[in-house]
């Protein structure tokens, strides 16, 4: 049992169990689901969970954003799922995500997104390295503490096509270690031109350049395979298509060795002649292209992907960008695209301690901290999705910041130098391989500025609506805005009375989503437990959330799964945003139809919002009809 244990398994319960999920990976902040129907994960409870962000669907995926501890989460979830991160999927099918960009973004953040965290730590090396170099000049580049971070700091992208063979054969469901040969492949010594340079070349192809060798008569193209990423990405792919052929005639005793063998015999040779020639000139005018747009208009286009970048996060965009910043490293030897990740970061950051500082609530600001941390090292999306973008101005605020920032770092000319970790550690990035400290300062110099501007326009712009109401209720009224009176909650059933951690699901009965009550209930009809906004009408009418008048926040659960009936038995008599008063008939249940399914008609009643309140006391009785007082509550 580790743990997450008991969250990992809140988790499954709500993204529809086990048998839902196709596929499963992570990245820094996220769970990336594959499931085989959206509709049947609960969104409103995942959010409702304690440690979950938000709920993000993108690129086909299901992601659920944890923080920067989702590592440790995912450990737990495999572990349950009886799976390793090694496993072999080669025999999982999956449903592609709809649309060429969707799938596109899927593909990219699948091979990418389980090397990133290694590639950073390798990262810091190069920075370490480089910081030495500075401090301790020639004698510490001579040194054998030296070489081997130099080679810790350099292996992964230097051997970059193995790894992302290994990631990319779990995407497209080929055996890994023949995806990782792919790689090594590539990687060999006397593949690269580098090496099949120092001889004369036998002819020139256009566009492709010099060729120096041939396979059986047929040219082909010098190119240097190592510190790239896209060629075995599309080697590998290819590759799955003659493993699905091979596995259709190659008999079963022999398939283990056999499918490989053809694998490898028709993938590599079509990669090395055809595949990999063309996605290598693919990427060189990419990278040429991106180039040349900055050199037309740094500080416009440091402006755009300021403005935007936070935006492209939201949605699971920004991996477009990863492996473009990798190409430009490769070929250039530093890169400018992903300049942008600093200012947009600390700019979010600064937003975040704006609000901080005009909060009233001592709990929001108390649950900020951890947020403010993982912002200075580069994590952002506990910021975002608990804070700023739900306040929107902050958020704007911090896009504004981030505009400015990255701009002004693209006009003084700062370049990005490794591709290494984000926040405070990641300042090692901006130093030159000669030690040359320079674009440290100037990178941090622009990043003060991002942080300037959002932190004033928060401040300046954003209200605390909380405390703004508050005033308001004080000018308004002379009575309290919760009276005693006022803070009941009904009983929205008649029934038995169960206490909430008897309720058969672990979600409700663990008290994840907030203290309340069981119902077992004897009649179908549901009724208003206090006044106030449905706030939350569920497609499948199983589930109504209540924000009441007096600040008590109700979740009625009708049934334990029934969100598979899709609305079967459920009659509501309301929508939506309507304002209903205590006591309204909300809908009609036929109790024999959830039965009939094999459901439990067992109702959680829950004040989501438990934790603004003192006191919540529960009704001792072991029945209660519609209207009977279920809670009292106090601030």
């Amino acid at each position: 049992m580790g743990k997450y244990t008991n969250f990992v398994t809140s988790i499954l319960n709500e993204v529809g169990g086990k048998d839902n999920i196709v596929t499963v990976t992570h990245c820094l902040t996220r769970l990336r689901f594959k499931l085989k129907d959206e509709s049947a994960a609960n969104e409103e409870a995942l959010k409702a969970l304690d440690g979950v962000i938000t709920i993000v669907k993108s690129g086909g995926q299901f992601q659920v954003v944890i923080g920067n501890h989702v590592n440790l989460v995912y450990a737990d979830l495999c572990e349950i799922l009886g799976i390793t991160d090694q496993n072999n999927n080669e025999n999982v099918e999956e449903e592609k995500p709809k649309g060429i960009i969707n799938r596109l973004i899927d593909i990219i953040s699948s091979c990418f997104a389980p090397i990133l965290g290694p590639m950073v730590a390798c990262g810091l090396f190069k920075g370490i390295n480089a910081l030495l170099v500075w401090a301790l000049g020639a004698t510490y580049s001579a040194s054998g503490v030296y070489l081997v971070f130099n080679a810790i700091g350099d292996s992964i992208f230097y051997f970059m096509p193995v790894m992302l063979g290994y990631s990319s054969a779990k995407k497209f469901n080929v055996n890994i270690v023949v995806g990782m040969l792919i790689g090594a492949t590539l990687c060999y010594p006397s593949i690269q031109a580098a090496t099949l340079s120092a001889g004369e070349a036998l002819g020139t192809i256009g566009l492709f350049g010099d060729y120096y060798t041939t396979f059986a008569g047929i040219p082909m193209i010098a190119a240097d395979y190592t510190t790239s990423v896209i060629p075995v990405v599309v080697v590998v792919a290819f590759a799955s298509w003659i493993q699905k052929w091979a596995k259709k005639f190659v008999p079963d005793m022999i398939q283990s060795y056999f499918v490989p063998f053809l694998v490898l015999l028709i993938s590599l040779p079509i990669g090395l002649l055809l595949i990999g020639p063309l996605v290598q000139l693919f990427t060189n005018l990419l990278s040429v292209g991106f180039t040349n747009l900055f050199n037309f208009s740094p500080v416009l286009t440091g402006i755009v992907l300021g403005f935007f970048w936070q935006v492209l996060i939201i949605f699971g965009l920004h991996w477009s960008a990863v492996p473009v910043a990798m190409i430009n490293l490769g070929n250039l030897g530093y890169d400018t695209l992903l300049l942008v990740t600093h200012p947009a970061a600390f700019a979010q950051t600064a937003a975040l301690i704006g609000m901080c500082v005009k909060l009233k609530n001592k709990k929001k600001k108390m649950m900020a901290v951890p947020a403010v941390i993982s912002g200075l090292f580069g994590i952002t999306e506990p910021s975002i999705y608990g804070y700023t973008l739900p306040a929107k101005i902050p958020f704007v605020a911090s896009m504004i910041g981030a505009m400015v920032g990255n701009g002004m770092m693209c006009a003084l000319g700062v370049k990005r130098y490794i591709m290494g970790a984000g926040g405070i550690p990641g300042m090692v990035n901006y130093i030159s391989p000669e030690g040359d400290v320079s674009g440290v300062v100037l990178a941090a110099l622009s990043i003060l500025v991002a942080m300037v501007i959002s932190f004033v326009l928060t401040i300046v712009l954003w209200k605390d609506k909380e405390e703004e109401q508050k005033v308001m209720n004080v000018k308004s009224s002379t009575i309290p805005s919760i009276d005693v009176n006022e803070a009941e909650v009904v009983s929205p059933l008649q029934g038995d009375v169960i206490s909430l951690s008897a309720v058969k699901d672990p979600v409700f009965a663990g008290g994840a989503m907030g203290n309340g009550v069981g119902i077992i209930p004897t009649d179908g009809k549901v009724t208003a437990p206090v006044s106030g906004i449905v706030s939350t009408l569920f497609p499948t009418k199983h589930a109504i959330g209540i924000t009441g008048d007096n600040g008590v926040e109700i979740l009625i659960h009708v049934g334990m799964d029934t969100v598979n009936l899709e609305g079967r038995g459920f009659t509501t008599y309301i929508q939506q945003g309507d304002h209903v008063n205590k006591g309204q008939l909300l809908m009609d249940v036929d109790l024999n139809v959830i039965k009939e399914a094999g459901y439990e008609i067992q109702t959680p009643v829950i004040i989501t919002n438990t934790n603004d309140f003192k006191t919540i006391e529960i009704t001792k009785t072991s029945s209660v009809k519609n209207g009977m007082l279920l809670f009292e509550v106090v601030r």
